[in-house]
């Protein structure tokens, strides 16, 4: 059974640093785009960034500058390394994947989540 696998969370004070790991765990076919999403108390879920499998990125506007992501293919891992952190992005973070466990079959994954709390 394939799954998604987070670790990394935790708290930290405001202007520390954060690095979430995200494995696909599993026999895959493909992996294409692979993202971390956010949802903090009575909001709704958001999108952090995503990652392509050919590396192209995207991030959410108040995030820029401050996260950055990666991935490693031959791991089947994708990195969220949250730098210059604010209370603001006190959330839990939910890894996601877009991929094929055959050459016929697509499939979106979520993780378990993961609690990130950033102090003042």
């Amino acid at each position: 059974q394939v799954q998604l696998v987070e670790s990394g969370g935790g708290l930290v004070q405001a202007g520390g640093s954060l690095r979430l790991s995200c494995k696909v765990s599993g026999s895959v076919f493909s992996i294409n785009s692979m993202g971390w999403y956010r949802q903090a108390p009575g909001k709704q879920r958001e999108l952090v960034a995503d990652i392509t499998s050919g590396g192209s990125t995207d991030y959410a506007d108040s995030v820029k500058g401050r996260f950055t992501i990666s991935r490693d293919n031959a791991k089947n891992t994708v990195y969220l390394q949250m730098n210059s952190l604010k209370p603001d992005d006190t959330a839990v973070y939910y890894c996601n994947a877009y991929l094929r466990t055959t050459s016929w079959s697509r499939t979106q994954l979520w993780g378990q989540g993961t609690q990130v709390t950033v102090s003042s």
